[in-house]
């Protein structure tokens, strides 16, 4: 066999064309390809054979196009066979490129077919000789006419056949990535090119998942010739089908004690990490791609899932889309919270459509996936948390005043994304090391810098922060002494939220209490009122949480410390004299605050109470410095009445009167710590036999009987005065109204019909626009009118006989005679909307219509009807009235009255003018009227039979007006002229 070789190679080299093709006829077919065979596997000259076998078998003649051909059939198993080297492989497939093109279309034909034979049956696992077959394909498809079956057919259709074949027949997983690699040179039809993608993507669950990454690296790459959408949906759904089984498997395994999981979660999150960085590479390199992703997550919110937002965070990254992707993610995240709120505040809603999912558990488990080695997500993650919470946070007040109240439960959809940040920021602080010290930063830049607005949410977020890593913060513990020095500058809400947030850190670093301290000593001096109660605050604070040695437990106080502090108490007996003295040196400088303005003292009585409950070792000084502030206040003569002095509590300026002492909580703070101590007492007294304490006791017992004496007397005295000897007016104010709707409410209980009014067509512009975005395929068609109502689209039949039901109200309410003013508005606005929605539904059958012929569902018909008997006509009656200003209050006589009608009906009439309410109902009864000759057109049925011509914009005689200013008229010629004969004879008299 090697003298067959060394002879076609000297023959090819010598250029003796004749002698090589009579020697090429000698050999025969298993002669020829064992030449192949031993030539291939030696590797020596192998090219060069091959290049003589073609040189000697002309493709003009019969036997030389068979032979060319038998080379390739040989040739390409051969190659697959795993036997050759890489090297001599790739040599010979590239030579059989080359000569591809001389092929006649028969040969080519029956190469393509051995190909897709030996797809079909697994025989192309290493994919080698496959980048031969895009060379075959090209060249088929460039051939006039074909053979098939018993006619013919062009290449291109040829072509066609041979891929919807292939893309139709199993494939074998392990020639999945060779069969994408290799589509990417053949040229594809965009039918042909969707074929292809849909059975790839179809291939992915069969895959192990290792070799997803590469696969979809591949299929990205294929996308450049279209299909883009495609690819997308397909690489994220296969994900969030991932997703979805790993966490039922989760769930199951720990029902039933399952250790195993089927792909282990690490694996996973990995993959996800590595395809998430394909995709974004490619939309770096593709900006189509990029605009088509972001296009897609536009129109399907609901498909939101923990590796798209991770991929939307990871796109975040190109400064190209960044703005655009945070878009997208906010409002995503309100528009779920909305939905959500909408269905759970209607059981409408809740009988009709299934829970939607809960987009914060979404991004909540981005968070946790991120965890696995997304570094390229954190970032993103940071930037959506602050993204979140400033856009949903609170809002600052009327005049620029700062609102804050205590932190609750959030209800409504812009508190739930504020709290959705505040949980991603968190999250993220515990998991990821490398973002804690930007997100630290950036929550105390925020409570130092966002004076004007409130900041409840970051001190909320501050406070959980300390709470889950105190330790971790002392790292930081800079950043946090840095926020005390403007302490003195701050909102005294956002003080009090900090310095709340801070006392466990105080516990456990000596420097950061020392800092503060510093600061608040500062404060007590400052010029600001609102730095002196700063100061008041923090100290108090320091009080309550620097236990003296022999304080009551925390536990055995009548109501549980604030769950927002954390229990480290590491200080141990060696300190408990210095936090004795610590306090007690608090204490003086409180005392000063006795004689500052009513604000700082009110803020020393809330927290004194606190400060004993959680402190009761200082309970002797607390109750002898409440003591002697209630003195200055109490009259002990026991005669007189009331039993306080009422001039020192408080002060003129001028005209105004200003509250010098707070007395109310004086008293009240006094009464709380004295029966707290006294109850304290009665339960410690069995176990307490330390002299020490019983000196203590006999002390505190002069002041406690002498106080008790006081607020005995001040409680009997008290009861005995009377209004007068307070020098105080009475009034009595008398009411006898006990109908819920009267005079009086009906115009409240009218606005609480019209707000019900408007939440139904929130829930119903809500559905038509989730039918609307269904696909055509998805969406019934009108020829549901002749089916049964039980086959009727239930979203469809539910939203027509919620319209129906507020035709109905609201031909009660466009009958009722209004007062003019916000009740007539609201209700034109809710005339105008119901009449959009009316024509929002119109438009979606007119598109229902154009994809599915048929008739009308005859619940459509039906309202219409009702919308063109009950309401239209009612609603031009309406707007008359409206504009003529009229009004059913009684006492026309009465001057007053008529006069003060007239004003307000001249100011409801400007009212209207400026509102536009009027022309805007009009507008949209016109719009909706437009829409039906629409409808009426495509689905031929006659709907304008039901609607009456509008006739409140043309000109009109009101007949019962004219025959009033008629009948004015005569009254007042009759008059004049009867008066114009009394003057006659009067005149004529005098002339005599």
């Amino acid at each position: 066999m090697k003298d067959d070789m060394d002879k076609i190679v000297s023959l090819s080299d010598g250029d003796r064309t004749v002698e090589l093709q009579k020697y090429l006829s000698s050999l025969s077919n298993d002669q020829l390809t064992t030449v192949l065979t031993n030539g291939a596997l030696k590797g020596k000259k192998v090219g060069t054979m091959i290049k003589g076998i073609f040189k000697g078998s002309p493709s003009s003649s019969t036997e030389g196009s068979t032979r060319r051909l038998l080379v390739y059939q040989h040739c390409i198993p051969l190659c697959e066979s795993g036997d050759l080297q890489t090297e001599v492989a790739a040599d010979i497939i590239g030579l059989l490129m080359l000569e591809t093109h001389t092929l006649p279309g028969p040969s080519l034909a029956k190469l393509a077919s051995l190909f897709v034979e030996a797809i079909k049956v697994g025989k192309m696992g290493s994919g080698k000789s496959l980048e031969l077959f895009p060379t075959v394909l090209t060249a088929l498809s460039a051939c006039e006419a074909l053979s098939y079956g018993k006619g013919e057919l062009s290449g291109e259709e040829y072509k066609k056949q041979l891929i919807n074949s292939l893309c139709s027949s199993r494939w074998d997983p392990q020639c999945v990535i060779h069969l994408t690699t290799m589509f990417r040179d053949v040229p594809l039809s965009s039918e042909e090119l969707q074929f292809l993608v849909e059975k790839v993507l179809r291939m992915f669950t069969k895959l192990d998942l290792q070799e997803i990454p590469p696969l979809v690296y591949q299929l990205l790459l294929l996308s450049a010739k279209g299909c883009k959408k495609q690819v997308l949906d397909g690489i994220i759904c296969y994900f969030k089908e991932q997703d979805v089984h790993q966490e039922e498997e989760q769930k199951h395994g720990e029902s039933l004690d399952l250790e195993v999981q089927s792909i282990p979660q690490d694996q996973l999150r990995h993959v996800e990490g590595t395809v998430i960085l394909h995709i974004v590479f490619a939309i770096r390199l593709d900006h189509e791609l990029g605009r088509e992703f972001l296009k897609n997550f536009k129109t399907s919110y609901g498909d939101l899932c923990p590796f798209s937002v991770a991929l939307l965070l990871s796109v975040a990254r190109i400064q190209r889309y960044e703005e655009q992707v945070f878009d997208l993610l906010k409002g995503s995240i309100v528009k779920s919270f909305k939905d959500e709120q909408l269905q759970q505040g209607s059981k409408f809603l809740q009988d009709l459509l299934p829970g939607p999912c809960s987009v914060d558990h979404m991004i909540l488990d981005t968070v946790k996936n991120s965890v696995f080695g997304w570094d390229h997500v954190t970032q993103g993650l940071v930037q959506l948390g602050f993204s979140l919470m400033d856009a949903f946070g609170p809002k600052p007040g009327p005049f620029g005043k700062t609102i804050e109240g205590a932190s609750t439960i959030a209800r409504t959809p812009t508190q739930q994304a504020c709290k959705l940040g505040g949980q991603v920021l968190l999250q993220g602080f515990k998991m990821h090391e490398p973002i804690r010290g930007e997100i630290l930063e950036q929550v105390l830049n925020r409570l130092v810098t966002k004076t004007a607005s409130p900041v409840n949410h970051y001190l909320d977020l501050f406070s959980d922060i300390v709470v889950s890593a105190p330790m971790i913060l002392l790292e930081s513990s800079s950043k946090v002494t840095e926020t005390f020095d403007h302490l003195s500058y701050l909102p005294l809400t956002t003080v009090q939220g900090l310095l709340k947030a801070v006392q466990p850190l105080l516990k456990v670093s000596m420097s950061l209490k020392d800092a503060l301290i510093l600061v608040l000593r500062k404060a007590m001096f400052s010029s600001q009122l609102d730095g002196r109660k700063s100061a008041v605050t923090g100290f108090l604070l320091l009080l309550k949480n620097f236990k003296v040695l022999g304080s009551l437990a925390s536990s055995q106080c009548s109501q549980a410390a604030s769950s927002s502090q954390v229990q480290v108490d590491v200080h141990s007996r060696y300190n408990s004299a210095a936090n004795e003295a610590f306090c007690l040196e608090i204490l003086s400088s409180l005392r000063r605050c006795l004689g500052q303005q009513a604000d700082v003292r009110l803020m020393l009585y809330e927290g004194f109470y606190d400060v004993l409950r959680r402190n009761s070792q200082l309970a002797s000084s607390i109750m002898q410095t409440l003591f002697s502030q209630l003195k200055r206040y109490y009259e002990p003569e026991q005669d007189l009445l009331p039993p306080v002095k009422l001039e020192p509590c408080i002060t003129a300026l001028g005209d105004q009167v200003f509250l010098q002492e707070p007395l109310a909580h004086l008293l009240s703070c006094t009464v709380h710590c004295l029966l707290w101590l006294q109850n304290m007492r009665r339960s410690a007294n069995p176990i307490a036999n330390d002299s020490d304490d019983e000196d203590e006791e006999k002390e505190e017992e002069g002041y406690q009987s002498e106080l008790e004496t006081i607020l005995e007397s001040m409680t009997r005295r008290m009861i005995k005065s009377e209004l007068e000897d307070f020098e105080l007016d009475v009034e009595v104010e008398k009411q006898s109204h006990f109908a819920i709707v009267n005079m009086k409410t009906a115009s409240t209980a009218t606005l609480l019909v019209l707000s019900q009014v408007d939440r139904v067509l929130d829930e119903v512009d809500w559905l038509i626009a989730k039918k609307k975005s269904q696909a055509p395929s998805d969406t019934p068609g009108p020829g549901g009118a002749t089916q049964t109502a039980g086959q009727q689209d239930p979203i469809e039949k539910a939203v027509k006989l919620q319209l129906g039901t507020l035709l109905t109200a609201l031909n009660e309410l466009v009958q009722t005679a209004l007062l003019p003013g916000s009740c007539t508005i609201t209700l034109l606005r809710e005339l105008s909307r119901t009449y959009t929605t009316l024509t929002t539904l119109i438009k979606y059958y007119i598109q229902v219509c154009a994809s599915q012929p048929g008739a009308l569902p005859a619940r459509l018909e039906k309202l219409v009807k009702l919308s063109g008997s009950h309401l239209t006509p009612q609603c031009y009656s309406f707007i008359t009235y409206a504009q003529s200003g009229e009004m059913s209050v009684g006492g026309a006589d009465d001057k007053k009255k008529k006069k003060r009608n007239e004003v307000n009906t001249a100011a409801s009439a400007k009212l209207l003018r400026e509102t536009k309410a009027i022309p805007n109902v009009i507008f949209s009864i016109e719009q909706y009227e437009k829409f039906l000759i629409t409808l009426s057109k495509k689905s031929k049925v006659n709907l304008m039979q039901y609607m009456k011509l509008s006739t409140s914009r043309d000109f009109r005689i009101n007949a019962a007006s004219l025959d009033a200013a008629l009948q004015e008229q005569d009254g007042s010629q009759e008059t004049n002229q009867s008066e114009e004969k009394e003057e006659e004879p009067k005149k004529k008299k005098r002339k005599q």
